[in-house]
Parts: C-alpha cells; structure tokens; sequence
C-alpha cells in the first residue's frame, strides 16, 4: 500500500492508495477559510497551517490501517509549488520512511493531475492503456493551463501553455471586479447560469491554429473595462451576463485550442484535470469535443481535480517515467518543476 502526502499550496492532504484496490482512504484539510480574509494564499499561513494538521491527519490514517506494517512506500509532492509547503511534506515523507523502511517517491505534481483521469479505469495489464493512448489531456486550475500529449510509452509532451495568467487565475480575478470573494471561480459560474453568454464581446486570445499557447489577462482587462463604463444599476441588471460572457470567453479559448491540437493529432482520448475541470460548463464541452471527434473523454472526479494525495500515490505507481533514479541525488523540493520533468525515486536512500 501506498501513502500519498500532497503539501504544495494550502491543501494538507493524505491518502493511502492499493493499485489493486485503488484509494483505501484519503484525508484533507483545506485551508480556503484561512486565506480568504487574504484574496489569496499566503505562504507563511499555508506553512503554519500544514505543520498543525499533518499530524492529526496521520491519527485518522493510522484508524484506517497499520502504517508501520502496511505501507509499502510513501509518495510526496516534490514540486512545483511553494517552498515551505513543499519542504513540509518533505520533511513528513521521509521520517515516515526512515522509520518504516520503505522507499519514498518525489511526485510531480502536474504529472499526477496528467494522469488523474485515469484513476477510475482498471489497469491489470499493460495492454488496457492501448484504449486510450495517445492522450490529449488539458489540466487547468488556478496556477497552470496546459495541453500535453501522452503517447503509448506514457511520455509526456506539454504542446500549448498560457503566457500569462492560469485560466482558474483569471476566473478567480474576474469574480473579484464582479465583487465575489475569493476563491471566486467556482461562485463566478454558479452567478453565471441563466445569464446570456454571448451578451458581452469579451475577447478570445490566440485563436490560430499555430499559436500553441493561452493567454487571460487580456479577458480581465476587458471585462474591467466593460464594468468601468457601467453604472452600478446596469451592473446590477446584467451581472448574470456579465458573469456568463465572461466565463464564456475563459471556456471557448480551452475548448477551442484542445479542438485544434486535437484534428493534428490521431488521439483515442481527451482528458481533463485541475481545479478548474470541475467547471460543468468546460465538462460538457469537452464531452462534446469528444464525442464530436468519436473518442473517449475522460474527467478527473471532483474530488480529485484540486490538490489531493490519491492523485501523487496513484502516479506513483503507474508513471514510470515520472521517476529518476540517482543514488547520488539526495530528494528535495523544486519549486519550478514543469510538466515533463520526472521527479526522483529515493529508494536507493535504504541500503540492501
């Protein structure tokens, strides 16, 4: 069995993972009520928040199961993220496997999201993935929006990113001039039903085929614009239109750069992850990519689109060229670490 330790933003989270049974149990601690007072997270807080609730967490982890005996290996975000959290969950990962004896994984974090998707299907042999490679997958949430390839060998290649905010970012900054309080994407697209999404001409960056790439800072500007020339009562008669052309214009940029990366590609499946993947606007549109092009979409579930530990256990155990393995390299944190980067198996930390 394998505990998963995710610590890389304001999520404290833990899980323990059987890759023939799937998730035995998994425990979070959220930290939006803490940080909302902020308008985002503050790091000396996240780390303050982390060092509180690990430890009650592995109280409800060891009710579950006997950790010193059951535990086979420990999986730990090692980045991206911010330091101190990241060096929290470190630090936690490798005692535990100090004193349990058991090889310990440095997860990268967006690898994990990558293969979220996947974490319902049943994969007893390796012929299973053959239904779904190649991928195309998209991960969107608050700090990354990203269209990446996975081919039949489980290599990762990113193919379009955004060059300025995250779409989460600009779907948290644009509830913010709507005045809802942060985290705000989430109250954004609840204000947006029934509203008029084509009410407001908010713009849709790079739509050509070969500009690889996102971009939303443009969208919020706009609608600041939109809302600066508004009164307080027109703002108050169309909000529901403004939050729906706003959310709009977030959606159709991802849905419209997957559809064109996916015509270039012959792909058997589309994924989506992150926090943002909870959205059930991009949810159907993306099934609707999907069956459009006549092949298999796949969501990571709720509650495994935001940070979560099933997510780095499960990549663990089936990303196998997501790991280094240097007996030289000591596991540490990397703040910076991109899509395709593998993180680093610290097995060779425990002599034979």
């Amino acid at each position: 069995m394998i505990l998963g330790i995710e610590s890389s933003c304001d999520e404290s989270a833990l899980c323990l993972y059987d890759p023939a049974r799937g998730v035995v149990g998994e425990w979070v601690h959220s930290q939006i009520e803490r940080h909302a007072d902020y308008g985002g997270v503050v790091p000396d807080l996240a780390v303050g928040e982390h060092l509180t609730h690990f430890f009650p967490l592995l109280d409800l982890a060891r009710d579950k199961a006997d950790l010193s005996r059951e535990v086979t290996s420990v999986a730990v975000t090692c980045g991206p993220g911010l330091v101190g959290c990241l060096g929290v969950g470190l630090s936690i990962a490798k005692t535990l496997g100090l004193l349990w004896e058991v090889p310990v994984k440095g997860v990268n974090h967006l690898r994990g999201h990558a293969f979220s998707p996947f974490m319902n299907v049943p994969f007893p042999a390796q012929k299973e993935w053959r239904r779904f490679l190649p991928h195309l997958g998209l991960l969107v949430s608050g700090g990354n929006t990203l269209l990446f390839s996975i081919d039949e060998e489980r290599r990762i290649e990113t193919l379009a990113s955004t060059v300025d905010d995250a779409a989460g970012e600009a779907l948290d900054k644009g509830a913010k001039l709507l005045g809802i309080a942060y985290p705000g994407g989430a109250e954004l697209e609840r204000r947006a039903r029934g509203g008029n999404g084509e009410a407001f001409a908010f713009p849709r960056a790079f739509p050509g085929r070969k500009d690889r790439k996102f971009s939303f800072s443009g969208l919020k500007t706009s609608l600041l614009y939109a809302i600066e020339k508004m009164s307080d009562e027109e703002i108050e008669e169309r909000y529901a239109d403004l939050c729906a052309s706003y959310q709009s214009a977030a959606m159709d940029q991802l849905v419209s750069k997957t559809g064109q990366l996916l015509e270039e590609g012959d792909y058997k499946s589309i994924g989506l992850s992150g926090g943002v993947a909870n959205n059930l606007v991009l949810r159907a549109a993306m099934k609707k990519l999907s069956d459009k092009h006549g092949i298999l979409f796949l969501a990571a579930d709720p509650v495994h689109t935001g940070d979560n530990a099933a997510m780095i256990a499960f990549a663990s155990a089936i990303d196998e060229r997501g790991f280094q393995v240097k007996r030289e390299e000591k596991l540490t944190f990397r703040p910076s670490l991109s899509l395709e980067e593998p993180g680093i198996n610290y097995s060779s930390a425990f002599p034979d």
